[in-house]
């Protein structure tokens, strides 16, 4: 098992350098992309030509199909947004909210490793909502969002949310063909995960800090975190969130509409 986030470790890599390279590309390979970088990450002695070359295609296959996605959802005209946090910091609760005061219409690819249950709570909030289930996959990638895409009403849609595994290591380093980065991170998961998950707050936009309405109950010195996250990205905005409070969650509908309306 992968020491950093759980991801089933198998032999593919190394049975994918001895198929051939004629060989049919479908959907099957979606998560060798993951395998191809914990292999090289936690087996030194892999890296050598031959396992690197075929790594990098692996890899190269992901980025490829994630910037079709990308151009799929421009000729649709809609902006596409990865959603990323640990598991529990609200991510669901937050579009839930949003599907209240929003004035633009979105869907969301929805990403579990097990169950639906995420997706049935969007849906029932009426929100278009299709469910991808990884198994063992930590994180989504641009194969599995491309499907969930062709499932999607895109025609009745302005955004289109990723809302992908609950985790703050492997979906920063894959591109699922969106336009922006959320990350969020909540009061209750303490002080320090900003600088010490640096990879995934680099690739932020926005960060959320959300479940504010707790800061009574924590030591969480917020200004603090807010510098952590300038430190490792300059320019990235940051809001507070509190669900409770409506005009928290305008404010983060009222990012995104700019957002989109600087796309148009």
């Amino acid at each position: 098992m992968c020491t950093d986030c759980g991801c089933s470790i198998t032999d593919s890599v190394m049975e994918h350098s001895h198929k051939s390279e004629h060989e049919s590309e479908g959907h099957s390979h979606s998560h060798e992309h993951q395998k191809a970088h914990e292999h090289l990450h936690h087996n030194p002695q892999l890296n050598d030509a031959k396992t690197i070359s075929v790594i990098r295609k692996i890899l190269d296959k992901n980025d490829h199909e994630a910037a079709h996605n990308r151009e799929h959802l421009e000729k649709k005209g809609i902006l596409g947004i990865n959603l990323m946090s640990s598991p529990g910091s609200g991510k669901t609760a937050l579009l839930e909210q949003m599907a209240e005061v929003a004035d633009f219409k979105f869907g969301v690819v929805e990403g579990d490793l097990e169950t639906s249950k995420d997706a049935e709570r969007l849906q029932a909030k009426g929100i278009p909502a299709v469910q991808i289930q990884t198994g063992s996959a930590c994180h989504l990638d641009a194969f599995m969002v491309h499907k969930g895409l062709h499932d999607m009403p895109l025609d009745d849609l302005n955004v289109c949310f990723v809302e992908n595994v609950g985790n703050l290591v492997c979906p920063a380093s894959y591109d699922v063909g969106t336009h922006l980065n959320i990350v969020l991170v909540s009061v209750p998961e303490g002080e320090d995960k900003i600088a010490k998950y640096p990879v995934m707050f680099r690739q932020a936009d926005l960060v959320l800090i959300t479940k504010t309405d707790l800061l009574p109950y924590f030591t969480y010195d917020i200004e603090n975190e807010k510098a952590q996250a300038r430190r490792i990205k300059p320019n990235v905005d940051i809001l507070e969130i509190n669900i409770n409070d409506k005009d928290s969650i305008r404010s983060v509908v009222e990012w995104i509409d700019f957002k989109r309306k600087m796309r148009a």
